[in-house]
């Protein structure tokens, strides 16, 4: 079976959590700026909004339950990343997340998607990963993946015909998904200036055009889009400008109405783990 060909393709299964135990913990730049309690009914609410945003564009939706023991689980993407063979696991830097590894690992055998690579040694997290082509992927190293990490998911992965580029950045920047997302086949969204030299010559040469944004976008989650497929991508109703060029560059944009998840430092594609996409 094939789990997921890249990161533009139609999106058809992911896996999500809800935000019942989310607070701002002071682990990210911009968690730092809230007081840790967050509205839960409002954040469950929006939660709903990003579920139904997914059913509506035809995506079937798995959930991991939410527990007091692992707060930020509603990060789903953090915990690992799928390619086609099956799943990378991941290992986290932040004690508070731990009880993630466990329990996710633990879902996706539930779900039957095999992990061929586990990163044991180093540090890595699913908002690092992300696809350029379907062999070719990038792995951000800012301050949750670290080069450990990379060479165990480059060695892990290269049996299967995939190649990984690091693409390394300030540590407050956290994801590579925070300063940079693709968002169709040839188009994205990032802070140029922010990207290594080698990195946006690689995209040039692959023919990605990106959107640019300033610097205060990224904390902003201006970059922190999800793509499902078929030239749609689902961004925050609060990304105005970004959105109006994605639309100028043939982009249907599904507009989210998030903001007190975001507070804890995450958006659509940091709560979004794809299990299936053609």
């Amino acid at each position: 079976m094939m789990f997921v060909k890249n990161g533009t393709g139609i999106l058809k299964k992911v896996l999500l959590s809800k935000p019942k135990y989310l607070k701002a913990a002071p682990i990210n730049e911009i968690a730092r700026k809230w007081s840790p309690d967050l509205d839960i009914d409002k954040m469950l609410a929006e939660h709903e909004l990003v579920v139904k945003a997914y059913h509506d564009a035809g995506v079937a939706t798995e959930f991991l339950a939410p527990d007091a023991k692992r707060p930020n689980s509603v990060f789903a993407r953090d915990f690992g990343g799928c390619v086609r063979e099956g799943y990378i696991l991941g290992r986290f830097r932040e004690p508070l997340r731990y009880e993630e590894h466990t329990d996710y690992a633990a879902k996706m055998q539930e779900l039957g998607v095999p992990v061929i690579v586990e990163v044991k040694e180093g540090l890595f997290e699913g908002g690092d990963f992300m696809f350029l082509g379907e062999h070719t992927i990038a792995l951000g190293m800012f301050v949750r993946t670290n080069a450990r990490g990379f060479e165990e998911i480059r060695d892990g992965l290269a049996p299967y015909g995939y190649e990984v580029l690091p693409v390394p950045g300030p540590e407050a920047y956290l994801h590579l998904d925070m300063c940079f997302n693709l968002v169709d086949d040839h188009l994205a969204v990032g802070y140029v200036d922010g990207l290594p030299e080698t990195f946006r010559e690689r995209l040039k040469k692959m023919d990605i055009e990106v959107i640019p944004v300033p610097e205060e976008a990224i904390f902003a989650h201006g970059c922190n889009l999800q793509a499902i497929g078929d030239h749609r991508v689902l961004s925050l109703a609060r990304n105005t400008r970004v959105n109006e060029e994605l639309t100028k560059h043939g982009m249907t944009v599904i507009e989210l109405p998030v903001t007190e998840i975001l507070k804890a430092g995450g958006g659509p594609h940091c709560m979004t783990f794809p299990l299936e996409r053609i």
